[in-house]
């Protein structure tokens, strides 16, 4: 029998992660336009953990099933994590995200390139406390983009487990070692106990 799951995202390819590992575990995940809901979370958080928590709790007044919301980033040590929380509205603030891969560029000159991608997925069930499922992605920045694959930062971040971009890196590749697939596994775990 098929287990309810309803996913904060509209967004297809995050959708498509999340289904490709659970749905084989016995799980439907539903995103909110398939429930007809109609709902935009400001992220106020200081942290991962408090952004997927709030994207959870909002949807959750909607529905009786488990919610799953996720935060993630590109964090950059040299630059303290920058841009982290702030990884995709910092892209969409200089105009998309090729400004975004120049700025960066210009802000590491003659630093340290070391990196990795963040994802907290929040797990909201009715009347339990929240619990949350975290992965992460080494790597580099790149000094100019690789490949046409994938989206948002992957062109510009070198995978040192693929020992490619992302950019470079099939859908299958990518999602063997992505932060989200990490995360996703450890909730996978969790659901099937």
């Amino acid at each position: 029998m098929n287990k309810p799951l309803l996913l904060s995202t509209n967004n297809k390819g995050k959708l498509k992660e999340y289904r490709d590992i659970l749905a084989p575990k016995g799980y439907l995940i539903y995103c909110p336009s398939d429930l007809g809901i109609e709902i935009e979370v400001e992220e106020t958080g200081k942290t991962f953990r408090e952004n997927s928590l709030l994207k959870a709790q909002a949807l959750s007044e909607y529905v009786n099933i488990p919610v799953i919301a996720d935060d993630s980033g590109l964090c950059i040590d040299a630059l303290d994590d920058f841009p982290g929380l702030y990884s995709a509205r910092y892209a969409s603030s200089l105009g998309g995200y090729p400004s975004a891969y120049e700025d960066l560029n210009k802000k590491l000159q003659g630093k340290d390139r070391k990196a990795h991608f963040h994802c907290c997925i929040c797990l909201l069930e009715k009347d339990k406390k929240p619990l949350y499922f975290e992965g992460d992605c080494p790597g580099e920045i790149l000094s100019e983009p690789k490949g046409s694959n994938g989206f948002g930062y992957d062109p510009i971040f070198f995978s040192t487990e693929l020992n490619k971009a992302f950019g470079e890196a099939s859908e299958q590749e990518k999602d063997a070692v992505s932060h989200r697939a990490k995360a996703i596994a450890k909730l996978s775990i969790y659901l099937c106990l």
